[in-house]
């Protein structure tokens, strides 16, 4: 027997007054019972207890053994109980990753929903472009995105896709005019993502007439969507922007759509988790809550880009395109 198991016969012996009667409460021999004693006090070097044929005291070793004894069983027994209910009850503390743009426009909208649902879990959350490592045990799941995943032990849930468009400010669009073409870009400044999802300094341009790969470059690369969406907003070119991330400044009017008839690099939004075994009740229920919510979240951004024309060309005065002098 191992040692803790032994440490509850002991107890079950003291309680019950004989090994005799602790071996019919445990469905177990006599024989067994006093062999669990002894190996304790073989492995401590000590005495518990006094036998007799007729009665069992304990010394005083064996009393000050008795209350640690009761006291780490019972931290035992709880921490058995909580480890159970974790798989049934959402509670304690939830340790989630995510990629910056859609955890700020996606996640945490999400969030609040499931805080609202779930008051005893508590949140925290981590915003990066680094792809998590989730078998460290530093996080319980994270939401990605990407064209396709590797292979990998990991369990994935598609929450979703979504798409990429161009953007500039008005302003830069006054001055330099709008591109009609994908392959006009390439004379143009353009701002560059960089990102885990796809290249940085390839744009996967898909509208009329198909596909189109363009090469580009600029005088701007950042890893977040919003900083590089500031950078847009200050007239210093054109970038690619997630949906969700460029659909305020377009409301706002901050920034126009360039291309509007082309979507560039469609992205898969997933939830990704280490194992499907015993997974903890907090973490199901944000996953469920992740495959309601997200859907509704990337719907409800495609209907207001619907509403702003999203397929009609930006309009540019008169004198823009006259004057479609380029930077370069």
């Amino acid at each position: 027997m191992d040692t803790l198991q032994n440490m509850r016969v002991f107890a079950r012996v003291v309680e019950a007054g004989s090994f005799t009667a602790a071996a019919l409460s445990l469905n177990s021999t006599t024989g067994a019972m006093s062999r669990a004693v002894s190996e304790l006090e073989a492995r401590l070097r000590t005495r518990l207890m006094n036998r007799s044929t007729r009665r069992l005291a304990l010394t005083p070793a064996g009393e000050s053994y008795l209350l640690r004894c009761r006291q780490i069983l019972a931290d035992v027994d709880r921490a058995e109980e909580e480890a159970s209910c974790a798989h049934e009850r959402p509670a304690g503390v939830l340790r989630m990753h995510s990629f910056a743009s859609v955890g700020q426009h996606y996640v945490m909208p999400a969030l609040t929903a499931y805080r609202a649902r779930h008051p005893d879990v508590s949140i925290e959350l981590t915003l990066s472009q680094r792809m998590p490592d989730l078998f460290d045990g530093s996080n319980d799941v994270a939401v990605v995105t990407a064209s396709s995943l590797p292979d990998s032990e990991l369990v994935s849930h598609l929450l979703g896709a979504t798409f990429n468009i161009l953007c500039a400010s008005p302003d830069y669009l006054r001055e330099h005019g709008a591109p009609q073409r994908p392959q006009e870009l390439t004379r143009y400044d353009c701002l560059t993502l960089q990102t885990p999802a796809f290249p940085t300094h390839e744009w996967l341009l898909e509208g009329p007439d198909g596909v189109e790969r363009i090469e580009v470059s600029g005088p701007v690369q950042t890893n977040t969507a919003e900083s590089l969406a500031v950078a847009m907003r200050g007239g210093i070119g054109i970038g690619m922007l997630p949906l969700y991330a460029a659909i305020d400044d377009l409301r706002s009017g901050a920034l126009a759509r360039v291309l509007p008839r082309h979507t560039l690099q469609k992205m898969n939004v997933y939830a990704l988790y280490p194992s499907r075994r015993f997974v903890d009740a907090k973490v199901r229920t944000w996953v469920e809550c992740l495959r309601a919510q997200m859907p509704q979240l990337i719907a409800r951004d495609e209907a207001m880009l619907a509403a702003l024309g999203g397929d009609a060309p930006y309009a540019i005065p008169a004198v823009a395109q006259a004057g479609h002098a380029l930077s370069h």
